[in-house]
């Protein structure tokens, strides 16, 4: 792993140098990429840099116990190795984890898209409070959100609701949140106090860049209609609500939260650019799952991923057989414990490939 730590040197060289020039602050995504990669290959550096001190330690107490006659020398530096050692592990198994491939992808911003489904009333209820779950712990995050599109339940709730997510890693930790969360509780408008289970669905996407795609004009059908709020009640008068279907794949996207045509339609784009990169990346994805079964991350969405149980309190991640009983603080936004959890199955799951390999 010694070539690997200088590899490490060299590419935060590189950047650095990169970064110093002028003219880098000219492409201002260039630069954030490069700032975003700058920051990953520092702390991978920084691991590597460890790694190789506590083994040159090693190495040097133990040509020293060889050397040294005084037993009570001996003792002290054979009580040194004791901790160095296990330390060294500890470090070369965190310089594994830093080393595993890097999908570029993880370090994109996301378009989060939360959708009422089986449960009537009750579901969109619950997807409101799901979509205010992640904008709570975006907020601790210090990421950004940006509300692009919503559709409210008919008696409360949202039957869909998009949000843009902007910050630091933030694709390679929400991506893990796609798919359908169940919810089991007692509605307010049920008499018998009977628990009910519905359930929402969460759609994590990387946001594409203009030039990760080419959409053709041709294959646009775009219209444009007056924006509507609750009730049916105008949100404005003119017609700048947007609705774009991409006719290849017959996918539609719409927004009208912005009273501009011209923004809403802007907006509409980047969420059918993401939806078109997630498409791409999901066949890529089925590729590769039909090599390797995966508890997480193979973009099938059909089986639920979560369950969160009011009654008990109870919050549980099916993928990963986690269970915690914080129900409150996680829908407050709390989701490090479940992030931390399926992110470590999943490094689990990486690092076990590559040995295999």
């Amino acid at each position: 792993m010694k070539a690997n730590v200088e590899t490490l040197r060299d590419r935060y060289q590189e950047l650095s140098e990169e970064l110093s020039k002028p003219e880098s602050l000219n492409d201002q995504d260039s630069y954030r990429k490069l700032t975003r990669e700058h920051s990953r290959v520092s702390k991978h550096l920084a691991i590597g840099e460890k790694w190789m001190s506590l083994g040159e330690q090693i190495s040097d107490s133990k040509e020293l116990l060889q050397a040294e006659n005084d037993p009570e020398m001996q003792e002290m530096i054979r009580e040194e190795l004791a901790e160095l050692e296990p330390a060294f592990a500890s470090a070369e198994e965190e310089l594994e984890t830093a080393l595993l491939p890097h999908d570029p992808n993880d370090d994109r911003d996301v378009v989060l898209e939360v959708r009422a489904g089986t449960g009537g009333d009750e579901a969109a209820l619950f997807a409101e409070e799901i979509a205010r779950m992640y904008i709570r712990y975006c907020e601790k995050r210090g990421w950004k959100t940006e509300l692009i599109d919503i559709t409210e339940g008919t008696s409360g709730g949202v039957k869909e609701v998009v949000y843009g997510v902007s910050g630091e890693g933030a694709f390679g930790i929400l991506r893990w949140e796609s798919g359908v969360h169940r919810v089991q509780r007692v509605p307010a408008t049920e008499s018998q106090g009977r628990v009910h289970t519905s359930a929402i669905t969460v759609a994590a996407m990387p946001k594409a860049d203009e030039v990760d795609l080419d959409i053709r004009a041709e294959d646009l059908r775009i219209d444009v209609y007056r924006a509507q709020g609750p009730g049916g009640q105008s949100v404005n008068t003119t017609d700048s609500a947007v609705r774009i279907t991409h006719v290849p794949t017959g996918l539609v996207v719409q927004c009208q939260d912005e009273k501009s045509q011209h923004k809403n339609k802007a907006k509409a784009m980047g969420v059918l650019r993401s939806r078109l990169l997630e498409k791409m990346i999901m066949e890529q994805e089925a590729e590769m799952a039909a090599d390797r079964k995966s508890l997480v991350g193979t973009g099938d969405r059909s089986a639920k991923i979560r369950t969160y149980n009011f009654p008990q309190s109870r919050v549980t991640d099916h993928r990963i057989g986690l269970t915690i009983h914080s129900l409150d603080a996680v829908m407050a936004g709390e989701l490090d414990e479940v992030v931390n959890a399926i992110l470590a199955h999943r490094r689990e799951e990486a690092l076990a490939a590559t040995r295999k390999g």
